[in-house]
């Protein structure tokens, strides 16, 4: 029952992860692709280690995947974000169909508490 379980979780994981590597080739810009491989790669390493956990069922397994989740649960948006910005501040382009208004008027108005990080 156990192998059955971890199967269907790393399936999941699979599938997501295949989601995100369609989402780079179809998505239009930058920040869009990114978008969605962070949080599709996110959700579908989190499932592989669910799967792993649960398949191999030591603790020394355990401990090991829901350290890697939560690593990557921390440091993935963070570095994403990062880029982002950097992405911004270098003027990639960005999709001419995105609704930009709360990014202008937040650079705009810098030192409103709305926008700030």
């Amino acid at each position: 029952m156990t192998e059955i379980l971890a199967a269907i979780f790393i399936l999941s994981g699979v599938a997501f992860m295949m989601i995100a590597s369609i989402g780079i080739i179809r998505f239009p810009d930058f920040y869009i692709r990114m978008s969605v491989v962070t949080k599709a790669s996110t959700i579908g390493l989190g499932l592989l280690l669910t799967g792993v956990g649960i398949y191999f069922n030591t603790i020394e397994t355990i401990i090991k995947t829901i350290s890697i989740s939560v690593f990557v649960v921390l440091s993935s948006p963070i570095s994403s974000h990062v880029i982002a910005k950097a992405a911004s501040l270098i003027r990639v382009p960005f999709w001419r169909q995105t609704n930009l208004d709360d990014y202008l008027k937040a650079k705009e108005t810098p030192d409103d508490p709305q926008f700030s990080d």
